[in-house]
Parts: structure tokens; sequence; C-alpha cells
């Protein structure tokens, strides 16, 4: 079986997590949304996604075509499987999936209509991503274990209930896991080292590492090749990026190729206690989130210096880069240089010369079109860099 996994609207309104990506790129719980999606179907899969994009996240040939916003589940994964050609499944006007001979969002809305009633994740905005990551790392968790028999950890760590599995090559010593609350998961050769605690739900990526003394509390995720120590609390890593010394992240995105510096604190609730509000591209405002917590939004190759100070509901866009004394302005635009005294323009040719560096670290090219993706979105976003 081959998909297409389409952006709608929500590819908008997820900015800037989505500059970057598809829709269905963006991790959440243990996997991508597009690897669920494959996982449980047993399909390949490709990307209907913006036009920049598509180089890097081609389509396949196939007439299943499901929105890339939408997390599956068992109900909904049998409605999808049913769907014949020529119909579109809906829940009231949001389009789940349809089978076409081509994708065409609006002829779509002209198929045969299936009506769902049932519930599923669905991201529409990037604090979504936190407020349901506990839930997703849960089903992911059923989904990669079943029928599997965990490895083993060194009988130096305290477990705490034994909901945990373990890859192949992962390790740890002398650190607790508490798996009474939600699963733990430690992906292949990854590492937890001595004295962390470590409370799920939580999943730890692929080769990444959790440093010394590190407290880690439910529903966070980190992602493949990653670095991570102080405290954590329900954020989303997404891989390829480091938080590998102390200060708080919470209720927090951090997308790939960031870089957070050492004594560097995160706010996710106001003195007042008020509702946060965080930036939104399509509104060009802030948002009411309906959220007494909520931290950090920091979309990929976003980087901070040592102890930065982020107010409660502060986004940093593509490649901002943040540093200095005082709270930075809650909404930091893409390619942003500066800090609470001021910003100015981070030019492609900077950001190029350190994204290289970077890649070559982790032994892999920025090449082409990673750079045509960057320079389409440092243009997408001019209109934000009001200095």
């Amino acid at each position: 079986m081959t998909i297409n996994l389409f952006d709608d609207s929500s590819w908008e309104s997820l900015r800037p997590l989505t500059f970057t990506r598809p829709v269905a790129d963006l991790r959440i719980g243990i996997l991508t949304i597009a690897e669920k999606w494959a996982k449980h179907l047993n399909a390949d899969f490709g990307f209907s996604t913006q036009d920049y994009l598509s180089v890097k996240y081609p389509s396949k040939t196939t007439n299943v075509f499901i929105n890339g916003a939408i997390c599956p589940d068992d109900a909904l994964l049998n409605a999808v499987n049913n769907l014949k050609s020529g119909e579109v499944l809906l829940k009231q006007e949001l389009i789940i999936a349809f089978n076409a001979d081509k994708f065409d969002l609006e002829s779509a809305k002209t198929l045969k209509p299936v009506h769902f009633d049932g519930s599923f994740t669905h991201l529409v905005y990037p604090n979504d991503i936190f407020t349901h990551n506990g839930t997703e790392i849960k089903k992911d968790f059923d989904l990669l274990t079943k029928g599997r028999t965990s490895a083993r950890l060194s009988a130096t760590n305290t477990f705490l209930g034994d909901n945990i599995f373990v890859e192949e090559g992962a390790t740890a010593e002398c650190s607790v896991f508490n798996s009474l609350q939600g699963p733990i998961y430690l992906g292949k050769n990854s590492q937890v080292w001595e004295s962390t605690n470590i409370r799920g739900s939580f999943a730890l990526g692929e080769d990444s590492s959790v440093k010394m003394g590190a407290k880690i509390y439910s529903n966070t995720t980190i992602g493949p090749h990653s670095r991570v120590g102080g405290e954590i609390n329900n954020a989303v890593i997404w891989g390829y990026s480091s938080k590998g010394h102390e200060g708080y992240l919470g209720n927090a995105v951090m997308g790939q190729w960031c870089n957070i510096g050492a004594d560097s604190n995160n706010s996710n609730l106001k003195n007042n206690y008020a509702e946060v509000r965080l930036w939104d591209y399509s509104k060009e405002s802030f948002r009411k989130t309906g959220l007494q917590f909520c931290g950090l939004i920091m979309a990929d190759h976003a980087k901070c210096g040592i102890n930065t100070m982020f107010n409660t509901g502060t986004v940093a866009g593509v490649s901002a880069n943040i540093f200095g004394p005082g709270f930075p302005r809650n909404f930091i635009p893409d390619f942003a240089w500066g800090g609470a005294q001021g910003f100015e323009i981070y030019s492609l040719k900077k950001m190029f010369e350190t994204a290289e560096k970077v890649y070559a670290r982790r032994d892999l090219p920025f090449d082409d079109t990673e750079k045509a993706i960057l320079n389409k979105v440092f243009e997408l976003t001019q209109e934000f860099r009001r200095f």
C-alpha cells in the first residue's frame, strides 16, 4: 500500500514549525505522523505539500490521501482502510482522507461523503504538540512494542513499575525509571547517564543521550540524535538538537538543529496565572491558547546563548539566534539575531556557514536542497523582520 499525507490549512497555523517540513513530518509521541500511518498500514508514504518543500518531501503515486495533521487510531484506521474509490472521509467539514485518482482538495469535497464520528488527535496549533504528546507516546509505545521483548538494562538502575521498553544497544546506569504513570521507551543505542530521574510517559530517540543528573518529567519526547540535560517537563524535541546543560524547558516544542545554551530557562506560567497567548503567523497577532501552562516554541535551526530567559509563551522562528541579558520579546522572527536589547537580520550567508558546521558534526551534508528551503523561508518571513 502507498499513501500520500497532505497539508491542509493546519500547515499555515502550525508555522513556524512547518516552514521547513510538511505537517505529517511533525514528531509527536515517539514517531512522526507519517511514520505512524506507514507503520499501522504497512505502507510506503509520500507527501502532498508546499511546492518548495516537495523536492525534499516528494509525493508518491497513489489514490489514497490522508490528512497529515491527524494521528491514527484503531477506529480511524478501519475507516481509512474501508474507503472506496470516489469516497471522502469527513468529520463535519474536516477532510480526514479520500480515495481519488489525483490530489485535489477542492475536488475531494465533491466526492461521496463517509462520516466519521470518533475522536482523534488533530494538530492545528504548535501548542497542540506538547498538549497531546503524552497520549501519543502511549499509542506509539503500544505500536512499537507489541509482540516484542525488551532488552535489559543494568541492575544499577532503580525501576518503579515495569512499563519500560529498551531497544538493542540502549544503556543506563545508576538512574531511576518511574513507569507507574506512563510508559518509558529507550531507542536504539540511546544512553541515560548516571543519577538521572525519569518519570513516564517518556521517549528517548535513537542515538540520543540524557546527561548526568537530569530530571525528566512526564509527557516528554527526545527525538533521535539529540543530547539533553537539566530539567525538562512535557516537552518535545524533534531530533538533531541539544539542550545539554542545566536550565528548565517546559511545555515546549523544539525543532531540529536547535541548541539551547547553558543555564537557559523558559517560563511556562505567567506571574498572574493568566491564559497564555502565542504568536500566530496567519493572524499576524497573538492568539489565545486556552492554556495556563505554555512555554517555548522553537523552530528549526534556532539557537540561544547561555543564560537566555524566555518569557511565557515565546515563539522563536526558523534560524532565530538569541543571546544577551533580559527577556527578549515573545515573538522572535525567523532569521533574527539579537535579544532584549534589539535585533538585526541574521543573513543567509552567515546562517549557512553555521549550518554547514553543524551538519558536518553529524556527518551529514548541508546540501542545495536544504539551502533552497531556507532561502524560501527567508523570503516568506521577510515581512516579520521589522527591525
